[in-house]
């Protein structure tokens, strides 16, 4: 059995693990190693490629930013000005058999005027509310009710939010919201909806950069290729960690020891699979998993469609969908995001089938495009079970009733794939597990970080996601705050420019 020895260990080649391994590279103190179960970097924020050559993202990804840092390395990683797509934000609400321009709450001008009534009057009775109320809301349904009030809560805030969580919005915190949620304007609302305006623009996403070639996989192919290859270990699965021993054992029988370990892999996982010595109570550790560690599956489903893009879609980057008539809550236009996401017009493709089967079986003489494509993702829990048979028709059937697509188009690709776990759910007891389970790791020089490493959805976008990794080696190597990790709301309402990737400070 073979033995390594390096200073810090990073496991998993995500964002979290690749921005921990770019630190590391920089500061250039002391031996590293990155090891990765897969065959390739990128992890959570991986494209796939279907057969005719249409891409998907393992999920929904832009690039949006709130460091300097992270703009470096994406800057380094993918330098020429064609590297990248720059998007004004479009998105709609399909709500009422009609589109409402995101946000939601601040947009119900365009809704019946019977449905205008309901949330002008639910949110001044939040209003009032908000005046009378002696406490904080304690779940996200009562700091809907307190921010919104009920007109707002029925038609989108908890049927969108159920079929995104796939638990109810009472079994979840709302400590988490920050700039993830818009809270509305009384009078914005008002004055918008007297005057028939719409209000657009808000959120960190308001204009966001795709890249050109390879999906949002290879941006992180690309940071990868910046760094030492022989530290890049893949195809290496962990099956245990010695906490005491500072050791990690492979599937391959080899061991890893090191000082500091930086760990992506999930929290829950880590627990599992970790040996503890005989003073901690392990019992307690995988208690706090099980109560407060709550995760949905994502179903992501792609449909590759010959065509021109239909003038109803036009520049549309995502969709939300809180109704019954679809199965997923959100819908991207993937090929509005680069031209590279779909084959060439002049590809010859078959039709797999009419998006409304009753149409009859179509020819399978292979045709030219145009083509466009539509990536959708549903989530899945015990709470709200999916059957994976049939999801990609009851996929393909939402798109039609919603009127993202025709019921005589032609797909020419599909695309399905499960993520167990795929979103960490901010439940009510997840701040507590974490404060149990992150220090008592930490104690043995183990920094668990990234989405499901640290558990946060509030910092578990792309830029959060590699600054964790780089905040945990400057917490480990010199002990020094980790911002993102601790103070979400702090970091994600300013521009955190303290920090570069070149020249290294």
């Amino acid at each position: 059995m073979s033995q390594t020895t390096v200073d810090t260990l990073v496991i998993g080649a995500g964002p979290t693990g690749l921005g921990a391994a770019k630190r590391l590279n920089q500061l250039n103190q002391g031996t590293w190693l990155l090891v990765d179960a897969g065959k390739e970097a990128g992890g959570l924020a991986s494209t796939d490629v279907t057969e005719e050559g249409f891409l998907f993202d393992v999920g929904g990804h832009v690039i949006f930013s709130h460091y300097q840092y992270f703009d470096d390395a994406m800057a380094e990683a993918l330098p020429k000005a064609g590297d990248w797509y720059e998007h004004q934000r479009v998105s709609y609400v399909r709500s009422k058999q009609t589109w409402v321009p995101y946000p939601y709450q601040n947009n119900i001008s365009v809704l019946p005027v019977e449905d205008q009534v309901k949330c002008i009057e639910g949110m001044i009775d939040a209003a009032e509310e908000r005046v009378r109320a002696k406490d904080a809301p304690k779940t996200f349904d009562e700091w809907i009710l307190r921010q919104m009030g009920e007109g707002l809560a029925d038609l989108f805030m908890r049927p969108y939010n159920y079929k995104v969580w796939a638990v109810p919005t009472t079994m979840m915190q709302c400590k988490w919201l920050g700039e993830r949620v818009a809270a509305p304007s009384l009078k914005l609302v008002v004055s918008n909806t007297l005057n028939k305006k719409v209000a657009g623009g808000w959120g960190p996403n308001a204009t966001f950069k795709f890249p050109a070639h390879g999906g949002t996989g290879g941006i992180w192919k690309a940071v990868a290729a910046t760094l030492p290859q022989e530290k890049l270990q893949f195809n290496k699965y962990i099956e245990k960690v010695d906490a005491e021993a500072h050791t990690v054992s492979l599937s391959d029988g080899s061991t890893i020891k090191y000082k500091h370990l930086v760990s992506t892999m999930g929290l829950d996982y880590m627990i599992d699979n970790i040996k503890l010595p005989a003073s901690v109570n392990h019992g307690q550790l995988k208690t706090a998993v099980k109560d407060g560690l709550i995760f949905s599956s994502t179903h992501v489903i792609g449909i590759g469609i010959r065509g021109v893009l239909p003038p109803r879609i036009g520049d549309k980057c995502w969709l939300y969908f809180p109704e019954d008539d679809s199965p997923f809550y959100r819908a991207t236009v993937f090929s509005n995001y680069s031209p590279n996401n779909c084959p060439q017009a002049d590809k010859k493709l078959a039709t797999l089938q009419y998006a409304d089967p009753s149409k009859g079986k179509p020819s399978s003489e292979a045709k030219e495009g145009p083509y466009w494509s539509l990536m959708m993702e549903v989530s899945e829990s015990h709470l709200k079970p999916v059957d994976a048979q049939t999801i990609l028709a009851e996929t393909i059937q939402g798109c039609i009733n919603t009127e993202l697509i025709k019921p005589d188009d032609e797909i020419v690709s599909t695309y399905h794939r499960k993520f167990t776990p795929g979103y960490p759910t901010p439940s009510l007891g997840r701040d507590a597990a974490l404060a149990t389970l992150l220090p008592a790791l930490e104690k043995f020089d183990i920094y668990s970080r990234g989405r499901f490493g640290s558990w946060k959805y509030e910092v578990g976008n792309q830029d959060h996601s590699y600054m964790l990794g780089v905040e945990a080696v400057n917490r480990a190597l010199f002990g020094t705050p980790e911002t993102t990790l601790l103070n979400p709301d702090w970091v994600n309402g300013r521009r955190n420019h303290e920090m570069r990737l070149t020249p290294a400070n």
